[in-house]
């Protein structure tokens, strides 16, 4: 993210190759200026993430700390940098690595002895947007509503070159191709978003490039906070959850709502074993599954293992408190009643 067109430098957001894959719904957003984030990646709202460093000068720390804070001070979510063994996001300083991160939870689907993120460089808001990926940010340029048209020979030529030295894969990934509209929630381009990349106007074909954008703009802000990523008005995870007993008698009724609404619950295991958590109603959900004592740390994710459309996950579990998040697959339009249980196999 620099300022000059010979010298631009610019992050990768690691996409994990079965989401290249696969199709995902959207949410639409009634023609407001959005930022976007990707499907199903998000944290759940009120979250702590913990962060390790990986080596790095104290000043390079510093700048890592004050531009999380960036995002932080407009989200229900929280960056705690306690170096701790099982830190969700993992910090590298590798100048000859550039400047990259996993996106939102797929962080925590990497190995525990491998970075999530790597700041290589500090140039401006560099930290700020690749924390913005850690939260589940895809890059602004990449918006199905850009409509930017790419000079595809020059932007390959130069991205090619020094300081980045991409291969013309790694090009189209991470500038030429856009998101489709089934992939990302919030549709309208943010041209002064931090997480739009720099890039001169000979890179177009209309001769129109961008700015360097080194702070969050008002939309990153606003959306960040919005309840389409961590809106302030919802509870921590704990608080918000509703508490299911194992091998309940009953199954627990319940109901998506309203489109883009997500349910929580929770259950303590007591004894180590294998446990079964499923949904049933003709209603198509996703289910992800946290823990222990941890709402940030994913243990297994599933969409139709169950009967018909619903979710349900078999795994083997230590004692101690989990966490379920229940959604529509269409988070667009999607709405319905489910049963929900939990018990021991």
């Amino acid at each position: 993210m620099s300022s000059t067109p010979e010298k631009a430098r610019f992050c990768t957001d690691r996409i994990l190759f079965r989401d290249q894959q696969r199709l995902q719904r959207t949410v639409d957003v009634d023609g407001r200026l959005q930022a976007i984030t990707l499907l199903h990646k998000l944290w759940i709202t009120g979250s702590t993430l913990h962060v390790r460093f990986l080596g790095g000068t104290p000043a390079q720390r510093q700048v890592a700390r004050e531009q999380a804070g960036w995002w932080t001070e407009h989200a229900n979510i929280h960056f705690v940098f306690d170096d701790a063994p099982d830190a969700q996001i993992r910090i590298a300083f590798d100048p000859t690595d550039g400047a990259w991160s996993y996106v939102g939870t797929d962080n925590v689907t990497i190995p525990p002895d491998e970075p999530t993120m790597n700041l290589g460089f500090l140039d401006g808001g560099t930290a700020a947007h690749e924390f913005g990926h850690a939260l589940g940010l895809a890059h602004e340029h990449q918006n199905p509503d850009g409509g930017i048209r790419w000079n595809e020979p020059v932007v390959i030529k130069d991205l090619m070159g020094p300081p980045n030295n991409w291969s013309p894969e790694t090009i189209r990934h991470n500038v030429l191709k856009k998101y489709t509209a089934d992939q990302v929630k919030g549709t309208k381009f943010d041209p002064k978003s931090i997480m739009l990349y720099f890039f001169p106007a000979r890179w177009t074909l209309d001769g129109v490039g961008t700015e360097a954008n080194e702070v969050l703009s008002e939309v990153d802000k606003a959306y960040i906070g919005s309840t389409d990523a961590y809106p302030r008005t919802i509870k921590p995870p704990e608080l918000q959850a509703t508490e299911l007993l194992v091998d309940a008698a009953n199954r627990t009724p319940a109901s998506i709502g309203a489109a883009g609404e997500e349910d929580l619950y929770k259950f303590t295991v007591a004894t180590a074993g294998t446990y079964v958590a499923n949904t049933r109603g003709p209603t198509d959900l996703v289910m992800d599954l946290f823990g222990p004592e941890d709402p940030t740390r994913l243990v297994a994710s599933d969409d139709d293992s169950g009967v018909g459309l619903n979710a349900r996950i078999a795994t083997a579990l230590d004692p101690g408190t989990y966490y379920l998040r229940v959604r529509h697959f269409d988070e667009k339009t999607g709405t319905g009643t489910y049963t929900m249980k939990v018990r021991s196999a």
